[in-house]
């Protein structure tokens, strides 16, 4: 097992309402028979445990995803918990993590969900602001957000918050403003996500027609330049690309996924990484709820695809997981396990350009650098040209 920890994730595909930005395997269901999609995901556990991870010992970390997990009643987590702890050890100070929509947030729901066994909540917030809300489609307003941060903080130690931004003419004053309402929360964690147009979305379609502008290459950059002066001047820095935490506050379980450890991923549409003796695999599972929990009934689990991670693209994804992180990658470590020396001179080219630094063995990708992180991976892979990385507000890079 890897030294970054074995987590679970548990995706609950379901929602109250498809936000137009998310292209996440989520679906809107009037009912659901939870004590059945209870029973599925505790058969899917049963099988990958047996299976397919029978050499991963310890659950350092559980984390469920969604879709929106705070549609769960507090039995369903507790039963998947319980399911767990019966499959692999479970380390005494495991992190568990839930999602919560402050739509679905009501005291007495989170009260079950602690009994459970929750000890971490990730709130959706996503903007402060009622326009901006109900321009990502969200259903809850700017008081049920506050409101929300208050009863999770009242009954959980540890609590991050979402928020989106980059969105179509915002403004670099009404972001400062918006972060510092959010830094005056006072939680532990914040994950600001830059809003991305993906395929497939509502929002996407609006953009094709001309009806949706997104924000411009320059002012994006700029906005994420301003968050991170912020967020360090709230002693919240970056540790990761979208994510800020008080020094030793990070969420766990995204440094296992980042620090390329490994992890089962159970429900419909989740993904995993596992070790076996030959390698890593990597694991899927049917997207569409119903086909899902048809392909459990048949076979015990709803995975589709089982695939051998060649040596070569193992080594890549470790090497985009870890730049991501603020701490970056030790290239001995990453020598000793992959056999694999990154090019001195292509990583004194991407130096001389900004874009990373090194501190003995420890490769980091800079604030510039993770503007453009594909291309700093691809040049460090030998797939991509130096000279040709350009960043918001630069020149093209020249080794």
């Amino acid at each position: 097992m890897s030294a970054a920890g074995f987590g679970i994730y548990v995706h609950w595909p379901f929602c109250a309402a498809k936000c137009p930005y998310c292209d996440f395997n989520s679906h809107v269901r009037t009912r659901i028979d939870e004590n059945s999609w209870t029973r599925a995901i505790a058969s899917e556990l049963a099988y990958v445990a047996t299976e397919l991870a029978p050499s991963h010992k310890t659950v350092t970390s559980v984390f469920f995803g969604g879709g929106t997990p705070s549609l769960m009643g507090g039995n369903a987590v507790g039963g998947t918990l319980g399911e767990i702890a019966k499959l692999w050890r479970v380390a005494a100070d495991v992190e568990i993590t839930l999602e919560a929509n402050p739509a679905s947030a009501d005291a007495a729901r989170f009260r079950d969900y602690r009994e459970a066994g929750i000890n971490r909540i990730s709130l959706g917030i996503q903007a402060l602001n009622d326009r901006d809300l109900a321009f990502l489609g969200r259903l809850h307003d700017s008081a049920e957000a506050a409101a929300a941060v208050r009863l999770a903080t009242s009954l959980f130690e540890r609590v991050s918050i979402d928020l989106i931004y980059g969105r179509p003419e915002q403004t670099t004053a009404q972001w400062r403003n918006e972060l510092r309402g959010a830094l005056a929360f006072g939680t532990e964690h914040l994950s600001l996500y830059q809003l991305t147009i993906e395929e497939g979305t509502p929002f996407a379609a609006l953009v094709r027609t001309g009806a949706l502008i997104p924000l411009g290459e320059e002012p994006a950059a700029d906005l994420y330049e301003t968050t991170q002066e912020i967020m360090e001047d709230a002693r919240l820095p970056a540790y990761e690309i979208s994510n800020h935490a008080r020094p030793g506050r990070e969420c766990r379980h995204n440094l296992l996924y980042w620090r390329y450890g490994c992890y089962a991923g159970v429900g419909p549409g989740a993904h995993g990484r596992l070790a076996r003796k030959a390698g890593r695999i990597a694991t899927a599972t049917e997207r569409l709820p119903e086909r899902w929990l048809s392909r459990v009934a048949c076979d015990r689990h709803g995975i589709c695809e089982i695939i051998e991670v060649k040596p070569a693209e193992a080594a890549r994804e470790h090497l985009l997981m870890n730049l991501r992180l603020a701490e970056g990658i030790d290239l001995e470590d990453y020598f000793a396990q992959w056999g694999i020396r990154i090019d001195c001179e292509r990583v004194a080219a991407l130096a001389d350009a900004g874009v990373v630094e090194q501190h003995g063995a420890r490769l980091m990708a800079t604030r510039k650098g993770r503007l453009v992180l594909n291309a700093v991976i691809s040049a460090l892979a030998e797939t991509g040209d130096p000279s040709t990385i350009r960043t918001p507000g630069m020149s093209s890079v020249r080794g």
